[in-house]
């Protein structure tokens, strides 16, 4: 059995038109499938980055690391330490509200996981919620028997902790 992690990877490339399309390409031809993608110029308008979350064997994830470095536009691929990285990623929900008090219900939850409420309405409400994968995640699983009628993600955005 193969013993599957989940990786973040950081990709610093040329910002030109089709880099995108390259990257993904990429992942595309090898089989391999990306779980959440993030793009944003840098500081220097003739770059971005893109972060990259994906899960694999670790042969597979080298293989694409190796691949990523090779690519042309390419300057930098670090694979992401998620202990020493910070990495969060912003999630958008819209839950049902059946009776009165559901709302009220979805509140307490969305204030335990420090959650923002927007557009309450009579029959919906959406939260807000910056945080990891797997808080996300598990908030999720507590909105689920509410009903979920929407949800937008953004992908994760992450960068590795300063060494000293």
């Amino acid at each position: 059995m193969r013993n599957l992690v989940w990786a973040i990877l950081s990709i610093l490339v040329e910002n030109k038109p089709g880099i995108l399309f390259k990257i993904t390409h990429l992942f595309r031809s090898k089989n391999f499938n990306i779980d959440s993608i993030s793009v944003g110029v840098t500081e220097n308008p003739e770059f971005s980055k893109m972060t990259i979350t994906t899960i694999g064997d670790e042969r597979q994830i080298d293989q694409i690391v190796k691949q990523l470095d090779k690519m042309i536009d390419t300057v930098e691929v670090k694979r992401l330490d998620d202990k020493k990285t910070v990495y969060r990623e912003l999630v958008l929900f819209r839950v049902k509200i059946s009776k009165a008090s559901d709302s009220m219900e979805i509140s307490n939850i969305a204030n335990a996981f420090n959650a923002k409420i927007h557009d309450a309405r009579k029959d919906s409400i959406m939260l807000e919620l910056t945080a990891t994968p797997d808080q996300i995640h598990n908030l999720q699983e507590l909105l689920i028997p509410y009903g979920i009628l929407d949800i937008a993600r953004t992908g994760v955005a992450a960068l590795q902790r300063a060494e000293n």
